[in-house]
């Protein structure tokens, strides 16, 4: 035999030591941390009737108004008709290219795409797409479309998809169905999630020189329903598309149950009250308890034909109250805030105005092994938040810090020294009856509100801060002046609800990080640019295991704490709904809490 030669000896030397780059093989799911609960050959999610009837009609209703077909441009931002995109009611024009599952805390099953892989340290993540899946008129999905949705985003689109690309070295299509994204140092473990959830829409159907312009123009999209009549400002409807490609999916098995779909606007709670009390539309949420007690007694739920039920979830509850935007000088000092903050009498309002129905809320992910509520701080939460522990309050880092907590009286003398106190220290001063600023102004802000429920909450909190002499104005506006203020930071305070899970992410640097505080449109409506801040939200997203990930989340909820952005006011352990007894639901509850787009109609 002859001797092998040298080049061949080291060729075989650098492949027997060098390092593995083996991968998985392409996926079914992906999951923020572990694995899929579902294995390859699911059928269905399991919160679904597989089974559900096909047919007849739904009416939903919402309040507010809209201009807008197009969910991802800044301009009407906020005024797009409900159900195009929509967590409530389901994504019923546009699809990602996986499906979320809402009984796992952040997973994600085929959609658009049949399979989905990834590196283990997540680098990139490639795509293969459905070769069944097609847009409404027929044209098949493409990976072009998918690079193009990226490309227009990032040129035209509004926060936070336009911020995609930021994260994305290259996109490039994978043989014949595929694409691949590769990302840069910038992105974390749970990019390749939010890529996988992003709305694609079609290349062939998109007018990219006037995509960022409002349009009432029916889209192309490839979900389960097309748009069929549109009364700007009044209704929208959605027929059933009869050829959708992905109907029988096992993740959209059970979905999409009625052949048309109705959202009915309103102007104000108590017109929607009242719809839905003669029929005119199917279901109602309600979180008020004086609502929820008093309203709901007419015939229609003594006869049984209109149903009151409570849905229990396992996500962390969330944080509803009145934000300050800190980028207005009376709001700049966290003393001030922290002052305002105990001016709120939870205890009298939970009394007189709630039946006590509710709880005190004081995290930002409560109920939760994510709260840094009654939790000392760990060894991984203290060295997190070692540089940055001059900004904490000692009782935050202890796990004794709760809000402050009155005698119910609404005149609790001793909460509202306290409070004056740390105004003091931070230069106010009472005078003749009235709170005068460092520079002796008179200590006034306005509260902007969007409804009567918010109005109410305002009116109570006035009161008390005029006892001290602070003036609060309540400016109350419609819909659509109220959307522009909020979206371009024109305000003193508002009412904001910061929804929780058990997978925070991506979503926390729009609320709160330094790269949102000055783009309109995003949800950073307190004004935060905090180093910590930011620390913590990158720490979440590089987290490989459970418990480094619940140690940088309750560290961040640390520091929102004791910034005081926002005045926590309450939450319900529970979600109430009433529906006519015509529109079904199935058994189970998923952790997310009920899905009304697995609901059905009743033959």
């Amino acid at each position: 035999m002859p001797p092998i030669p040298r080049t061949i000896l080291l060729l075989l030397v650098c492949l027997l030591t060098a390092p593995s780059t083996a991968v998985a093989e392409p996926s079914h799911g992906i999951a923020i941390q572990g694995e899929p609960a579902l294995p390859a050959g699911f059928t269905h999610f399991p919160y679904v009737n597989p089974d559900a009837p096909k047919g007849g009609v739904i009416t939903y209703g919402v309040i507010g108004t809209f201009d807008n077909l197009n969910p991802f441009i800044l301009k009407s931002m906020r005024s797009t008709a409900r159900g195009v995109i929509d967590q409530a009611f389901g994504n019923l024009v546009y699809e990602s290219l996986m499906q979320r599952s809402a009984d796992e805390p952040f997973t994600l099953y085929p959609l658009i795409a049949e399979t989905v892989d990834t590196d283990d340290e997540r680098t990139w993540v490639e795509f293969q797409i459905n070769p069944k899946a097609k847009w409404s008129d027929g044209t098949p999905i493409t990976p072009e479309d998918v690079i193009f949705t990226y490309e227009t985003f990032a040129a035209k689109g509004r926060p936070p998809y336009s911020q995609r690309m930021d994260k994305i070295a290259r996109i490039q299509k994978a043989g014949e169905r595929g694409v691949k994204f590769t990302f840069n140092e910038k992105a974390d473990r749970e990019f390749p999630l939010i890529i996988a959830l992003t709305p694609i829409v079609p290349k062939h159907a998109t007018k990219l020189d006037s995509f960022d312009q409002t349009t009432l123009d029916t889209p192309v999209g490839s979900g389960p329903y097309i748009v069929s009549k549109v009364a700007p400002g009044e209704r929208i409807e959605y027929q059933r598309n009869p050829d959708y490609w992905a109907k029988d999916l096992p993740s959209k098995r059970g979905y999409d149950n009625y052949d048309k779909i109705k959202i009915e606007y309103f102007r104000t709670d108590l017109a929607q009250y009242e719809a839905f009390k003669k029929g005119l539309i199917d279901v109602i949420a309600e979180s008020d308890p004086g609502k929820w007690e008093k309203n709901f007694d007419f015939p229609a739920v003594k006869d049984g034909k209109v149903k009151k039920e409570v849905f229990n979830t396992g996500t962390p509850a969330s944080a509803y109250g009145f934000v300050f935007n800190t980028r207005r000088p009376v709001f700049a000092d966290q003393k001030v805030r922290m002052a305002l903050s105990m001016f709120y009498d939870f205890e009298w309002t939970n009394k007189n105005l709630f039946f006590n129905k509710y709880a005190r809320t004081g995290s930002f992910w409560q109920n939760s092994e994510l709260s840094a509520l009654g939790t000392p701080a760990g060894e991984r939460e203290l060295e997190l938040l070692k540089p940055y522990s001059a900004e904490m309050l000692p009782s935050v880092l202890d796990g004794t810090w709760k809000p402050a907590e009155t005698d119910g009286s609404g005149r609790d003398r001793a909460v509202i020294k306290q409070a004056v106190a740390i105004l003091s220290q931070a230069g106010f001063a009472l005078k003749d009856g009235k709170m005068l600023t460092p520079e002796g102004n008179p200590f006034s802000f306005e509260i902007l509100c969007a409804g009567e429920a918010e109005e109410k909450l305002a009116l109570v909190y006035q009161r008390t801060l005029a006892k001290i002499g602070i003036e609060a104005q309540i400016r109350s506006v419609d819909d659509a002046q109220y959307q522009q203020r909020r979206q371009t930071w024109d305000y003193d305070m508002i009412f904001a609800t910061y929804s929780a899970s058990l997978s925070p992410g991506i979503e926390q640097a729009g609320r709160w990080g330094v790269q949102s505080r000055d783009i309109p449109g995003t949800f950073n409506y307190a004004g935060v640019a905090d180093p910590g801040i930011d620390a913590m939200i990158d720490a979440m997203g590089k987290a490989r295991s459970r418990e480094d990930f619940v140690a940088a989340v309750r560290s961040l909820d640390r520091l929102l704490i004791s910034g005081h952005y926002m005045i926590p006011l309450h939450h319900l352990g529970e979600q109430w709904l009433a529906r006519w007894d015509r529109i079904q639901h199935p058994d189970k509850t998923p952790l997310f809490g009920y899905q009304l787009a697995t609901w059905w109609a009743q033959p």
